[in-house]
């Protein structure tokens, strides 16, 4: 029988669960974290909690916060059980469990943001990070700081009860800076290049919009460092929940994770930091070069394969991966159009990185669905893949292989997949998205329209030629057919 997952139980866990070799009590807090998924506990929160059991960093121990509604009822399932999770790690030759305990409380979710603020207005307090998806940073079309959107309208006209995160962190700077508290290091840590860069612009631009001396406090003051974050940590639902129970532990809230971590930290710290470096993680004045490998290679890969994964109903990314076809445009497009464009880091060349994220991907133990890799759309191409496209424009390489990764996101967002099944919304802007790719079955530069996407691109004679041509084939034989006509080089569309 499964125990049910306590600070009271740790003891009572199988001997073979790896449990803090900490006690609570010896923790202090030293860090803010909001947004408390799964991606934060399986990595940042496991490194902090690999330093404690060395003995080190105790009174850097993390608060938990969130700003939505849904963030109240995570909340409560972690205080249920002291804070702790359950981190499983799906490796092909086994799995094996370990139990996490660097983060010690949760502030309490509120309109208004009233006990994150006063929670982060602690000089404790030394670094406030920040998981909330690529999606998440207030950026217009171009990548400026999108002080039009709803939200930041209303923190500037509510600085004392803001709605975002980013307001919330602002609200506590200026408390911060009246009592001579000192500054905090604004960390990101999302799948963002320059993710600390745009962090600043996001903290810096929103305060100047209510209060400009704030602004130039911050902007001298607080650090944001630059990161590259990498895990492949699926969603949970019952079949890790039931995974856990068959390991020992009862946990409501359990984290599945495949046997890598990565993390590239710029050492940027106006307040200090734990030694991450001694539990593996890379501190560097050079974040670029991993940034750019990863996010170019790995975040653009997944999105390489999931659209067409969704379209034909493969369910999770190692089935992507066991298809032949989505197998062979994944290794194309990587080592002919992306490569070219990604510079190699110490120990690792960029055709190295390819065949260890095919490998990955191909974790028969890692159940990562499509649905999930495939969500958000709309932030993620221009993220991950447009950069891509662009630069090789400029350089005059080819850009097919990458086209068709737009025109099959066009398809993908039809809403249906080819065994007439519907795809369920699955991005923020779904009804925009879908409304476009309906247009794209007769015109199909409809779909490159969108603007807020596509911007420059959408005016290139190259891209629109490729893409159009890509999106009519599929639309006329399927996508099967075509992916097999781009790997081999089928002269009439190449």
């Amino acid at each position: 029988m499964a125990t049910s997952l306590s600070l009271f139980t740790l003891s009572d866990l199988p001997a073979d669960v790896r449990v803090p070799s900490y006690a609570r009590s010896d923790l202090t807090p030293g860090i803010v974290h909001i947004g408390l998924g799964n991606f934060h506990r399986a990595h940042q929160a496991w490194y902090l909690h690999r330093l404690m059991d060395q003995g080190l960093a105790h009174d850097w121990a993390i608060i938990g916060a969130g700003v939505r509604p849904a963030d109240a009822a995570a909340r409560d399932k972690m205080l249920a059980q002291d804070c702790l999770t359950t981190l499983i790690e799906l490796d092909p030759a086994g799995k094996s469990a370990e139990v996490t305990g660097s983060m010690i409380d949760f502030v309490p979710v509120q309109e208004g943001n009233a006990p994150l603020i006063a929670a982060m207005t602690q000089p404790a307090i030394r670094i406030v990070a920040l998981t909330v998806t690529e999606g998440g940073y207030y950026q217009t079309g171009t990548g400026d700081f999108d002080a039009a959107h709803a939200d930041m309208v209303h923190d500037a006209a509510n600085p004392d009860m803001p709605r975002s995160a980013f307001g919330a962190m602002i609200a506590a700077l200026r408390a911060r800076r009246d009592a001579d508290a000192g500054p905090f290091t604004c960390q990101s840590c999302d799948n963002l290049q320059g993710n600390g860069d745009i962090l600043r612009q996001t903290i810096v631009g929103l305060a100047r919009l209510s209060d400009a001396a704030l602004a130039d406090w911050i902007d001298a003051h607080c650090t944001f460092p630059n990161a590259m974050v990498d895990c492949i940590v699926p969603a949970t639902g019952p079949s890790e929940l039931a995974l856990a129970r068959d390991l020992g532990v009862a946990d409501n809230v359990p984290v599945t994770h495949e046997n890598f971590r990565q993390w590239v930290i710029e050492d940027a710290f106006c307040a200090g930091r734990p030694a991450w470096e001694k539990v593996g993680a890379t501190l560097t004045n050079d974040v670029h070069a991993y940034e750019a490998m990863k996010l170019r290679c790995l975040n653009a890969g997944h999105q390489i394969i999931a659209n067409a994964g969704e379209i034909l109903g493969v369910e999770t990314i190692n089935g992507c991966m066991e298809n032949a076809a989505i197998n062979a445009f994944f290794h194309k497009v990587e080592l002919t159009e992306i490569v070219p464009h990604v510079h190699a880091v110490p120990g690792m060349t960029p055709e190295a990185y390819v065949d260890l994220i095919a490998r990955r991907f191909a974790n028969p133990q890692i159940r990562d669905t499509t649905r999930r890799v495939a969500f958000d759309g709309s932030s993620r191409h221009p993220g991950f893949i447009l950069p891509v496209i662009r630069d090789a424009l400029a350089a005059g390489t080819s850009v097919c292989g990458l086209a068709l990764v737009e025109a099959l996101w066009a398809r993908m967002c039809e809403g249906t997949r080819e065994d007439g099944s519907e795809i369920a919304p699955n991005d923020p802007s779904w009804d925009t998205l879908q409304a476009a790719a309906k247009a794209a079955k007769t015109r199909p530069e409809s779909w490159l329209d969108q603007t807020r996407i596509y911007g420059d691109l959408a005016r290139d004679a190259v891209f629109v030629t490729a893409f159009s041509r890509w999106l009519s084939l599929i639309n006329e034989v399927g996508t099967t057919a075509t992916l097999t006509a781009y790997v081999a080089n089928d002269p009439q569309i190449d």
